[in-house]
């Protein structure tokens, strides 16, 4: 990729990445704690579903070490930790249970140890109900709805399945995904003079924690500062779910006046804390005999669990992406939002649209099998289009598609056709493994369907050394957002990237801002960083033009130089001269998506600032005897725009797809019938690890002349997009159950383990 620039559109090293991997690297946990620091651990409740009819907190307070147990009753303000106040969630549950797990209490404690051992001795009686509502299908036995239906629709989908020359009928269960973030839940509060508190959380968006921990507190938003220097992983388990950790934290800071760290242990951690959102999907279609769809009619059903956390946007997300890369004339996507007695489902990366892509993916296999065509066929018939057939089921229409240029690209340079046939003449002599191949696209929208979301800050000080710091509203979590902010600021001013110190994301810097989520830190943080720059290269050009009796718009930044027609300074030269001359080196920026507006109600708007492009070929190799799958083969060819920083990206693309493949293939969350997670350690969840990535893994950006939108630098988002190009993983592995028998259609959920893989062949015998 040539560039012009001199730092961004570059390959630049994560600005953390040696002391990632040297482990100095510094994180809540090893940060020097505060003389006398005390450890907070909170207390479980046994069941899923019940009243507490007495609770004995004696035993627990009497236990060495123990210094207070913290109860509903020491909450000075609300108790309450639901994002944007919603009062559902309560900080400890008072007099009812609502999921196994739920937090009653919290120890206080000299140390960790002695905390987790005395949290096990409270004697709590419940009164429980009979059968606690698990799963989705049980939540829809009930009518436990959590949020109301809601629906796109466009013409008559029912009538035009009806009149199709062709229908399809089916059904498919997508199970959920534990964040598994290396870094778990985490937060340091240290309490200081008039009430303030002071606050070190692992957060993906610490305006939250801060709006949280004020409103438990009962103290001014000003008197919390939460500081987020990185995290150790988050993926949207880190968004809305840190703040229950920070508050319950601060609270014991509040009651004994010493700093409080709560580090939760991984199993209390994977109990306590929310998934990716498990959907049963149902939908009918119509299609042509070239496959090419008529009509679509679909019900997508999510388990929230136990409160509505974020599963308005997240479902809303899943419709919004159920169309992944295909026009539907006539189409119904409806939403069921269902209650159940389990942690509430949150944010994951991708925030409901892998769900909804995968619906779309699993109907182009199906209607492949009834046409008998190359799955990648019917896709490329229902592609978007350009001058018509581009308007989406929510009536946005698609101004920059490239998913077609796109695909047939990785469909050459994979030599997919080829591969298919020499697949296609593998199972038909191997009796026992079975190959499967599959292409599949990915088209993703960026922005928040939440609009007051969209906008950012940064903080720009220029020393007079001509040294930079740069802190602004965005998080840390491995992803590389620090270098790419800090690559747009030297770009900017023209000096080394060693120049630009990255300070931590802290709320008394960069006041009220939003998540680091939605695929959306480069685009919001870089643009805010920019403006800040902007300003104070103004004053810079103003200064030299006047000094050197030229135009202000003549003066150029580079190679740590200022110059302006036969006048030239260094940056760090001019920084001293205009502090001299007492002109201000420091300016915050602010910066909002433009055009993003959508009206939920009236199902109306703009909900997208663009969309991101991509798509992956996977093959798989099953053995039908055992069920176990092997990922052979990936090739992969994402839309990133102009590329801030391609190193990153691919870093990103490559992570993403693994997570993706981890989720419908090994990551399996299970749920007994009392509403107790069974799968809550590494010795029972599966992610996958080195050996599950083919050694054939070829990345590849897509040649690209920029995002059509003014984003910076005329890059484009690549956080979440690239989890959905594992899908082509799953379809791959259907295409390899499917060959058994030709012309039938298995009956494969989703995550394909291998029990899933052995009961989908099993389905392909005659009941």
């Amino acid at each position: 990729m040539t560039s012009t620039t001199a730092t961004v559109h570059k390959a630049k090293k994560h600005d953390s990445g040696i002391k990632h991997v040297s482990g100095r690297a510094r994180y809540i946990d090893d940060v020097p704690e505060p003389a006398g620091t005390l450890h907070v651990v909170p207390g479980l409740a046994a069941i899923a579903s019940g009243q507490i009819k007495s609770i004995d907190l004696d035993p627990v307070k009497q236990a060495p070490g123990v210094i207070a147990v913290l109860t509903v009753d020491h909450i000075r303000g609300v108790n309450d930790t639901s994002p944007g106040g919603i009062g559902d969630d309560p900080v400890f549950a008072e007099k009812t249970v609502t999921f196994h797990g739920q937090a009653l209490f919290a120890v206080v404690a000299t140390n960790r140890l002695a905390a987790r051992k005395a949290a096990r001795l409270a004697k709590v009686v419940y009164e429980a109900d009979e059968a606690p509502i698990v799963s989705v299908a049980d939540a829809r036995k009930v009518g436990s709805e959590m949020l109301e239906t809601y629906q796109f629709l466009r013409g008559e989908p029912v009538e035009a399945i009806k009149n199709a020359p062709h229908r399809l009928k089916s059904d498919m269960k997508i199970g959920g995904q534990e964040h598994f973030y290396l870094e778990g839940q985490i937060a340091m509060a240290i309490p200081g003079e008039d009430g303030d508190m002071t606050v070190l959380s692992s957060t993906q968006h610490p305006t939250e924690v801060q709006h949280v921990v004020a409103h438990v507190l009962h103290v001014p938003q000003h008197a919390v500062t939460v500081e987020t220097r990185r995290m150790g992983g988050g993926f949207g388990g880190k968004e809305s779910q840190a703040s229950q950790w920070a508050a319950i934290s601060a609270l014991a800071a509040q009651v004994t006046g010493k700093a409080c760290k709560l580090r939760l242990d991984r199993d209390d951690d994977m109990i306590m804390t929310g998934k990716r959102h498990d959907f049963e999907v149902s939908f009918e279609a119509g299609f042509e005999e070239n496959g090419r769809l008529t009509a679509v009619d679909t019900d997508l059903a999510s388990r929230c669990g136990h409160s509505a956390d974020l599963s308005l946007g997240v479902n809303d997300r899943a419709m919004f992406h159920s169309d992944n890369a295909y026009f539907y004339p006539d189409v119904r996507i409806k939403s069921h939002r269902l209650r159940t007695n389990t942690v509430s489902a949150t944010a994951f990366r991708g925030f409901g649209g892998p769900q909804g892509v995968l619906f779309a993916e699993r109907m182009m296999d199906e209607i492949a099998i009834e046409t008998g065509l190359d799955p990648l066929d019917v896709r490329k018939a229902n592609f978007y289009g350009h001058d018509s057939r581009n308007v989406t089921p929510f009536g946005m229409v698609i101004e920059d598609n490239i998913i077609d240029d796109l695909v047939t690209q990785l469909e050459k340079s994979s030599h997919y056709r080829h591969r298919r046939t020499e697949i296609d003449a593998f199972n038909q002599t191997s009796r026992f493994l079975k190959k499967g191949i599959a292409l599949t696209p990915v088209k993703f929208g960026i922005a928040f369907t939440l609009n007051h979301l969209n906008q950012a800050g940064a903080l720009v000080h220029v020393y007079t050394d001509g040294s930079v710091y740069l802190t602004h509203a965005g998080t840390e979590m491995g992803q590389g957002l620090y270098i790419k902010v800090a690559q747009v600021v030297a770009e900017e001013f023209g000096i080394g990237l060693d120049q630009v110190k990255i300070g931590a994301t802290v709320t008394d810097k960069v006041p009220n801002t939003g998540p680091t989520a939605a695929s959306s830190g480069s685009d919001l943080n870089g643009m805010a960083a920019k403006v800040a720059a902007d300003q104070i290269k103004a004053r810079m050009r103003a200064f030299m033009a006047e000094r050197f009796q030229a135009q202000p718009d003549d003066v150029v930044f580079a190679e740590n130089m200022v110059s302006v027609g036969d006048g030239s300074m260094k940056f760090s030269d001019l920084a001293q001269e205009m502090n001299l001359e007492r002109i201000s080196l420091s300016a915050s920026g602010f910066y909002r998506t433009p055009k993003v507006s959508w009206n939920r109600d009236e199902i109306k708007g703009r909900p997208f600032f663009y969309f991101a492009y991509g798509a992956a070929c996977s093959e798989v190799q099953i053995d039908t005897m055992t069920g176990e799958m092997k990922v052979t083969a990936v090739d992969i060819l994402h839309d990133v725009g102009k590329s801030l920083n391609p190193a990153v990206d691919i870093g990103q693309i490559e992570g993403g797809f693994v997570q993706g493949m981890g989720w419908l293939t090994t990551e399996e969350l299970v749920w007994d019938e009392k509403g107790r997670l069974r799968t809550h350690a590494p010795s029972t969840y599966k992610i996958p690890c080195a050996s599950d990535v083919p050694e054939h893994f070829v990345t590849n950006l897509y040649d690209s002349s920029g995002n059509q939108e003014d984003t910076i630098y005329r890059s484009k988002a690549v956080g979440e997009p690239p989890l959905m190009l594992g899908i082509s993983v799953f379809s791959a592995v259907y295409h390899a159950i499917a060959s058994i028998k030709p012309g039938a259609k298995p009956q494969l959920d989703a995550p394909a383990t291998p029990e899933a893989i052995l009961s989908a062949i099993a389905s392909l015998e005659p009941s």
